[in-house]
C-alpha cells in the first residue's frame, strides 16, 4: 500500500493528501486537547471512531438541508473524504446561553439564556492563547473582509439553528459550540464553507433530560448539567453509535 502524504497534524486529527485533486483524508485521533480552564487526558479510546461518525452525521445533515460542508464521505471507522479549503485563521464562536469565558467576563450567570444568539471571533493562534478580536481586527490584518463577515454570521446562524433543533431532539441542551469555515472556488465564484468538524470537542452541551428526570423524582438540583459520558451517550441517542465503542469522558469545553 503506498505511503499517504501527510498534509497537517493538529491535537485531534491527521490530514491526508486525497484521492482526487482539492480532497483531503481526515483521520480522527484519540488524543484529546485540554481546554483553557481545564485539563484533558491524553487519549481517550475510542473517541476518534464516534467523533468520525459524529461529524458524519451533523455535516451531512448540514449538506442536505443546503449548508455547505467540506463533508463529502466517511471512508471507514476513523477517516472521511473532505473538500480542500482555506482554512480562514478564525474560531467562530456561537452562543446561546452564557457559560465559562462570557460568564466570567461579563458576570453573567452560567446558564443564563442569552436574548438572542451571540457569534464571537478567536484568532486561531495557539502561541497567543486564541484571542478573541473584533470584526475591526479581522478586516483590517486581512484575514476576511466585511462580506466574508457577514456570510460567516449567516452560516453560523443556519448551522446554529440545526444543531439545537437536534440537540433539543434528544434532550440536550446547545449551549456554545464553535465553527471553522474556509473558503472554496468554483471556477471564479468563491463561497464560504464549514470545515474542520462538529463534535463534543466543539461543543458545550447540558443534559436536559437528567434533568428533568431528577425533577420528576423529586430531586434537588435540577438544572441541565454537562452530558455525562459526553462521546458514547451523545453517539447513542443519535443513533449512530458504533456497538464496540465505549468510554467516558468530558468533552472539550469552549471558554
Amino acid at each position: 500500500m503506498a505511503r499517504r502524504k501527510k498534509v497537517y497534524e493538529g491535537k485531534a486529527k491527521i490530514l491526508y493528501e486525497g484521492p482526487e485533486p482539492g480532497t483531503l483524508i481526515q483521520y480522527f485521533k484519540d488524543d484529546s486537547a485540554p481546554s483553557q480552564t481545564e485539563a484533558a487526558p491524553a487519549a481517550v479510546d475510542g473517541k476518534g471512531v464516534l467523533n468520525n461518525r459524529l461529524s458524519e452525521f451533523f455535516m451531512a445533515g448540514l449538506n442536505s438541508i443546503g449548508v455547505p460542508t467540506h463533508f463529502i464521505r466517511r471512508l471507514n471507522m476513523r477517516e472521511q473524504l473532505v473538500r480542500m479549503a482555506e482554512i480562514i485563521p478564525l474560531e467562530v464562536v456561537i452562543r446561546n446561553f452564557a457559560a465559562g469565558d462570557l460568564s466570567s467576563r461579563l458576570g453573567i450567570p452560567e446558564g443564563t439564556p442569552l436574548p438572542r444568539p451571540i457569534v464571537e471571533y478567536y484568532y486561531k493562534d495557539e502561541r497567543l492563547n486564541n484571542p478573541m478580536v473584533a470584526e475591526e481586527h479581522i478586516v483590517a490584518f486581512g484575514w476576511a473582509n466585511q462580506q466574508d463577515l457577514d456570510d460567516i454570521v449567516a452560516l453560523a446562524l443556519r448551522v446554529n439553528d440545526f444543531l439545537s433543533g437536534v440537540m433539543m431532539g434528544v434532550g440536550i441542551r446547545l449551549a456554545d459550540f464553535r465553527l471553522e469555515v474556509g473558503r472554496v472556488w468554483e471556477g471564479d465564484f468563491m463561497r464560504l464553507i464549514v470545515a474542520d468538524e462538529i463534535s463534543p470537542d466543539s461543543c458545550r452541551l447540558w443534559d436536559i433530560r437528567a434533568a428533568a428526570e431528577r425533577e420528576a423524582a423529586g430531586a434537588q438540583g435540577t438544572e441541565p448539567g454537562p452530558l455525562a459520558d459526553v462521546y458514547s451517550e451523545l453517539a447513542r441517542r443519535l443513533g449512530v453509535l458504533p456497538s464496540n465503542v465505549t468510554h467516558t469522558t468530558k468533552p472539550t469545553l469552549i471558554n
